[in-house]
This record gives structure tokens, C-alpha cells and sequence, in this order.
């Protein structure tokens, strides 16, 4: 799996064009899947985002964790993390997982995530999406499983 993590003053997203739901301060999470990926996967991708300390502390030393701040998640399902651009100008996605087992696994990354933050707000899987973000930092990380 692999995660795409933003921190956020504030995000939103609005799917096939319809009203934004979003969230102020937290984590934009653009998830894909990948051909290999399980459960397991997600489990290990859940904890190390869940347990980063990228929010500034007093001092203004990058220290506290999302829960110490009182942050929110904003998750995306993006199966383009996965793009291959190394033959050519147009990406292949052989990579990310097919469909089915995309949305598999992104429920249950969704299901990880609202067990310790109800208000979790998504985006939906496969639909068309805007999606508005001011990024605090600017703060992005990448994370892949295969490399944590």
C-alpha cells in the first residue's frame, strides 16, 4: 500500500461534483492499493500513520501525533499512487490492485482508521473527486509498506 500524507489546516471533498464534506485541522490521506497488497498491509500502514508525530509541539518542534493535537482524517482512494511512468509519457497502473480487490482493501484501511477517529471523512472509492486542501507546512510525507 501506498500513502500519500498531508497535514492540513483544513480539507474538503466533493464527490461527482456534489456537496463538500471535509475537516479542519489533521491528515489528508491519499491511499492506493496495490496488486500485492492484504490486510496485513494495511494494518502496518494504519499504525505508522496513526502513531507520527509531525504536528509542532510549544516550542514549535515537530512532536505530537494527530490524536495530542485533537486532528481529524480526510481519506481519498487514489489508485494513480501507483503509476508507472517509465516507458513513455502515459502512466500504466498494472501495479495497483483491480478494482475489487482495491475497494477491499480500502474499506477495510477506512474500517482501521474510523475505529479510532469517528468523524473520518472519505471520499468515495472509484468516484470522480475534488478535492481542496491548504497544507500546514507545507507537511507531506510518503509512505509504501514495502519500504516501513
Amino acid at each position: 500500500m501506498r500513502a500519500l500524507i498531508q497535514r492540513v489546516s483544513e480539507a474538503k471533498v466533493s464527490i461527482n461534483g456534489g456537496e463538500y464534506r471535509g475537516i479542519d485541522q489533521g491528515y489528508v490521506i491519499l491511499l492506493g492499493v496495490g496488486e500485492n497488497d492484504n490486510e496485513a498491509d494495511a494494518e502496518k500502514l494504519w499504525r505508522k500513520i496513526a502513531n507520527l508525530r509531525i504536528f509542532p509541539d510549544e516550542k514549535g518542534k515537530v512532536n505530537l501525533s494527530l490524536e495530542q493535537v485533537g486532528g481529524n482524517v480526510l481519506l481519498v482512494s487514489q489508485f494513480t499512487l501507483w503509476a508507472n511512468c517509465k516507458k513513455g509519457n502515459r502512466p500504466s497502473f498494472v501495479e495497483a490492485a483491480k478494482v475489487d480487490k482495491g475497494e477491499i482493501l480500502y474499506d477495510y484501511f477506512k474500517k482501521l482508521v474510523s475505529l479510532e477517529y469517528p468523524d473520518l471523512v472519505t471520499g468515495e472509492f472509484g468516484a470522480h473527486m475534488d478535492v481542496a486542501l491548504v497544507n500546514d507546512g507545507p507537511f507531506t510525507i510518503w509512505l509504501d509498506t514495502d519500504q516501513l
